[in-house]
């Protein structure tokens, strides 16, 4: 199994900058099928970009129903079904992705799910994904039906959090991951509602106690605040193995040994095409930064202070 990072920002200012791209993660050979776990804005270009192909996907799992979730699931999904010419693929997500939940969602198309067999994600509820087990998890967010997901191979269990505050009872939700993938928001004790900073992210480590632990999802103060010391500083402080995606991250996994990995920085296969050769593309991101700064975008910190 190949886990790749098409994007390791989070929150919606994040995304509205492209600090760090929203593409989402990429988990491919895992019984030999392939999943593209919440396509957020870029997903299907960051597919292209790190060389891959939207249209060997079995399946495409939206954990909520926040643009920076599930902004490219409908597009991946046509790649997926052939242009919705055939029935193919699973699509998983949360009840408001699929159905609807008050005034969240859905987010997918009646006709984008016309092609595909359909699972609802729900907490503590278990589902067969082709030849997988996927349980859906308990999320503190704002959307209220949100789920996280623990995936079971054979055994070997993959868990992500997706966006959640730290609640007592979610180390439960992730009992017995290998590998660990938390949405953590921000550095250190900076916590915000229905988000996990460093610190939670260290508890919920000591909890669980995964064989590796992977942050992602990063805001714009972690992302400013260096999310690699962040990793050391929660590795020594739990003893496991922590890693800061960075976006194009890529490793193997070993099922027996998951400890046993080595990390990958996948090149851009068209920089021409999606000029980050290019200085005006770094004049543009610099740019965008400082227009967040200037406006107190800091993940959702100028939005609660309205409310």
């Amino acid at each position: 199994m190949r886990i790749t990072f098409l994007g390791s920002g989070g929150g919606r200012f994040s995304a509205i900058s492209q600090r760090r791209m929203t593409g989402g993660i990429r988990i491919d050979n895992l019984g030999g099928k392939n999943y593209h776990i919440d396509p957020g804005p870029g997903a299907l270009i960051r597919t292209y970009q790190f060389g891959f192909d939207p249209r060997n996907l079995s399946g495409v799992i939206v954990s909520h129903s926040h643009t920076d979730h599930y902004n490219d699931a409908e597009i991946l999904i046509e790649a997926m079904t052939k242009g919705m010419t055939k029935p193919r693929g699973v699509i998983v997500g949360s009840q408001s992705v699929l159905e609807g939940y008050e005034k969240w969602g859905p987010c997918i198309s009646s006709y984008h799910k016309s092609k595909s067999a359909k699972i609802v994600l729900k907490s503590g509820e278990f589902n067969q994904m082709h030849n997988v087990k996927i349980k859906g998890t308990k999320t503190l967010h704002g959307d209220p039906t949100g789920c996280g997901f623990q995936i079971d191979y054979n055994g070997f269990k993959l868990s992500y959090t997706s966006d959640t505050g730290y609640f007592e009872g979610l180390a439960k939700e992730h009992e017995g991951a290998d590998i660990l993938i938390a949405s953590v928001l921000r550095p250190g004790n900076k916590t915000i509602n229905g988000h996990m900073c460093s610190r939670n992210f260290i508890d919920l480590i000591n909890e669980v106690q995964p064989q590796v632990a992977v942050m992602t999802h990063l805001g714009l103060k972690m992302i400013s605040s260096n999310p690699v010391t962040e990793a050391k500083k929660i590795s020594k402080a739990t003893g496991v193995k922590t890693i800061a995606a960075y976006d194009g991250l890529s490793f193997n996994v070993n099922y027996n040994n998951p400890k046993r990995f080595r990390l990958i920085s996948l090149k851009d296969t068209q920089s021409s095409v999606h000029s980050t050769s290019h200085t005006l593309y770094e004049s543009e991101r610099k740019n965008s930064y400082q227009l967040a700064f200037k406006h107190n975008e800091f993940d959702e910190l100028s939005i609660i202070k309205k409310n």
